[in-house]
């Protein structure tokens, strides 16, 4: 991993990776051109940390590609996964609007592309752009069904259905629209996001394909019916 932190690594985004932001283009050309100016986008290497609980919450991150997750550590030492972050995600608004520290960790498990904009160019945003606003409040809404769902899926003993539904919140057409029908994750990182063993939600998937809810492809997993993998009981 390099010594260099991922902001001291940050490069002007490309054309490709800039049309993969989704609330870029509902600006007003003036917006848009000062959140141009001010994207920048670095390569993180697997293990390595975006955000660090108690640190400042100075960008608003997004993912171009790879896979991250959100998680805490335990005063025991041990770590709480929260959920994935795939591509398309954007994510800690609401830490930057309370211009809190962060209390949570982000974390890649993969080689990943992830695009940052600064807090103050944030807050001009918001103080300005109702396309913004309007988009921000939308995360944070849907954020809150997410997290909402989450704990009821850590509250579920069958484990098909945890890992049904648990798939099934990596495929959020919202807050993750870069995602699409095709997952790409392996089994490994899909089994740290969950909290399973790898064979167990190995077997998981073998029951969710033969019911035609996904379909397990080379290098991830295509989804075919996501209101059933939400729905998804044993009985």
């Amino acid at each position: 991993m390099s010594k260099l932190r991922l902001r001291e690594r940050a490069r002007a985004p490309t054309d490709e990776e800039l049309r993969g932001i989704p609330w870029l283009w509902q600006l007003d050309e003036a917006d848009r051109q000062e959140a141009l100016a001010h994207l920048s986008v670095g390569e993180a290497q697997p293990g390595e940390r975006i955000c660090r609980t108690g640190a400042p919450s100075n960008f608003w991150f997004g993912v171009v590609g790879g896979l991250l997750k959100m998680s805490n550590d335990t005063r025991e030492g041990g770590q709480i996964t929260y959920t994935g972050v795939p591509p398309g995600a954007w994510f800690g608004e609401g830490t930057l609007l309370k211009r809190e520290i962060y209390r949570y960790n982000i974390e890649a498990l993969r080689v990943s592309t992830v695009a940052g904009l600064p807090c103050e160019v944030f807050h001009r945003l918001l103080d300005r752009s109702i396309p913004f606003n309007r988009f921000v409040m939308n995360q944070i809404n849907e954020r809150l069904g997410q997290f909402i769902a989450a704990r009821e899926i850590d509250r579920d003993n069958q484990p098909d259905a945890r890992v049904a539904r648990s798939l099934a919140s990596l495929f959020h057409p919202v807050l993750y629209p870069g995602v699409g029908q095709l997952l790409r994750i392996t089994q490994q990182e899909l089994a740290w996001l969950i909290g399973l063993s790898r064979q167990r939600v190995n077997q998981a998937l073998t029951v969710l394909q033969a019911a035609a809810l996904i379909r397990v492809e080379y290098g991830g997993v295509r989804v075919l019916d996501l209101d059933g993998l939400r729905r998804y009981r044993i009985g």
